[in-house]
């Protein structure tokens, strides 16, 4: 069954999959949908004793349809490979009641390397099937882990630069210094002094402009997206929903077709997305929990129906979620109009000149898979502590909100479904509040001398992205005001 690509504002064609993966985002502004939702068909007895590389192939070939076997088959060859710390790539951890999803064993650990590492491969792949001949700019802005996953994943990737957008102050010290000490002759890092939603804003405006498209293009450039709103992020997200599931049925934890619960740690929305579409494939999730932080626009949403995001900004200990404008929202909207882009389209609308928008009470019942809440920096930090105290099991800010909130959700519903937890970065990546969580004296020390004592406290070996940018210089140290990014991009490709 061929699948096809639609934007959620509905003013473009059908595109294939290779084509919406090289666009990135629709010239209308929309975000691509598949045209359908194709079934996972292959029973869960055989997807449970596959590898993580031959689950990926059978989800995702479901989606990418205008890829070849051999082709996708190479992609995910190249992506999960000796980068990954450990055999399984995404290992099932049993810890104080929870399986937690470890999903940041890659390069940069955190989950985003799942998707990016196998998206530079699908890009060019794509490219070279549309006869593409310009150099592609992947044009991106993160919250603190997109940006290093996708500049590990593209660096001195033959036909492409990567440029990446950061809120100066707004990511952890890990964060920023695995960013600007990235190598790469084709990966570029500005940092900005607004926040990340002030980027994300920019680079989806730069998307839109046509009159800059038309100064790359003769440059010999043209934009792709490696954020998650990107079709080539969002499937491979997929794949480890129904990787964490078939471990459950083989190891005897849950019967085939028994339901679980999925818990996401959630701020751009495109992770639970992701759970929302492999339950629309057919995998038994009851479910999805959504977990904000203290920026809690999505916890207000699922509980009013309003999705506002007027509101003071938040810097918080877990600052990947720390968003206003959840991007990947916009897809699920679109489903819940029954697909009407006129309607999605003028919601985004409102969100855009106003801040806000409301849905229907219609389309708000459609919204009974989903849990929301939200967790405060006290809790968060709370829960860090306590679950290390009682499983010694070391988790990062972002897991904690995710814990955090399914432990709110079985007070109030007394639900104990087997529950996966996205465990979405290394506790490494967030140190200082990681340990300031088990004890306030760790506060005295720096940052690496913070590394060992987790390590030594936890007993997980210090990672390899770590290790290296201890001693690494700073290669990246430009910083612009946000409407000053069309003009650092002009800079960076020397486009006048």
């Amino acid at each position: 069954m061929e699948i096809y690509y639609r934007s959620t504002r509905g003013h473009g064609e059908q595109v294939t999959a290779s084509q919406a993966i090289l666009q990135g985002l629709s010239a209308d502004g929309g975000l691509f949908v598949p045209t359908e939702i194709p079934k996972l068909d292959t029973d869960m007895k055989t997807l449970s004793e596959m590898t993580y590389q031959e689950l990926a192939y059978e989800v995702m070939s479901k989606f990418l349809t205008d890829f070849t076997e051999e082709e996708l088959k190479s992609c995910i060859e190249k992506a999960y490979d000796s980068k990954f710390d450990v055999v399984e790539i995404a290992p099932l951890v049993e810890a104080d009641g929870a399986y937690y999803l470890e999903l940041f064993h890659g390069a940069t650990i955190a989950f985003k390397d799942m998707a990016l590492s196998i998206l530079p491969h699908l890009l060019t792949t794509a490219a070279k099937k549309n006869h593409v001949k310009n150099e592609i700019v992947i044009l991106t802005a993160t919250s603190g882990d997109t940006g290093k996953a996708a500049m590990a994943g593209f660096a001195d990737v033959p036909g492409t630069k990567i440029i990446v957008f950061y809120p100066k102050y707004g990511v952890s010290p890990i964060q920023e210094k695995q960013m600007v000490t990235q190598k790469g002759n084709n990966t570029y890092v500005v940092g900005i002094t607004g926040n990340f939603d002030d980027a994300q804003t920019a680079v989806k405006k730069m998307f839109n402009d046509k009159e800059l498209e038309k100064e790359l293009d003769e440059a010999g450039f043209q934009f792709s997206s490696a954020n998650s709103i990107n079709i080539g992020r969002l499937v491979p997200q997929i794949v480890y929903y129904v990787y964490a599931y078939a471990t459950l049925v083989k190891r005897g934890v849950v019967k085939d077709g028994e339901a679980i619960n999925v818990d996401v740690p959630t701020g751009n929305f495109g992770n639970i997305l992701a759970a929302f579409y492999a339950k629309q494939m057919g995998l038994p999730i009851a479910k999805l929990i959504c977990a904000s932080n203290e920026n809690k626009v999505l916890y207000d949403f699922f509980h009013t129906g309003t999705y506002d995001r007027n509101r003071e900004f938040i810097l918080t200990s877990s600052p990947s979620m720390d968003i206003l404008i959840s991007s990947n929202l916009e897809r699920l909207i679109y489903r819940l109009t029954g697909h009407d882009a006129d309607c999605c389209s003028e919601l985004m609308k409102s969100l855009s000149a106003n801040g806000s928008y409301e849905i229907t009470p219609q389309m708000k019942e459609e919204l009974a898979d989903f849990y929301g809440n939200f967790a405060s920096e006290q809790e968060t930090a709370e829960t860090i502590g306590q679950v290390f105290k009682n499983a010694n099991y070391m988790m990062d800010t972002h897991t904690a909100v995710a814990a955090t909130v399914y432990r709110k959700y079985k007070e109030e519903t007394g639900d104990d479904k087997v529950t996966v937890i996205a465990s979405t970065a290394s506790p490494y990546k967030f140190t200082r509040s990681v340990m300031n969580a088990v004890d306030s004296k760790y506060d005295a020390m720096g940052d690496f001398e913070l590394v060992d004592e987790l390590s030594r406290i936890s007993g997980v070996k210090v990672p390899r992205a770590i290790e290296e940018i201890r001693t690494a210089p700073v290669l990246h140290d430009t910083v612009v005001d946000a409407c000053d990014m069309p003009a650092a991009v002009k800079k960076i490709l020397g486009v006048n």
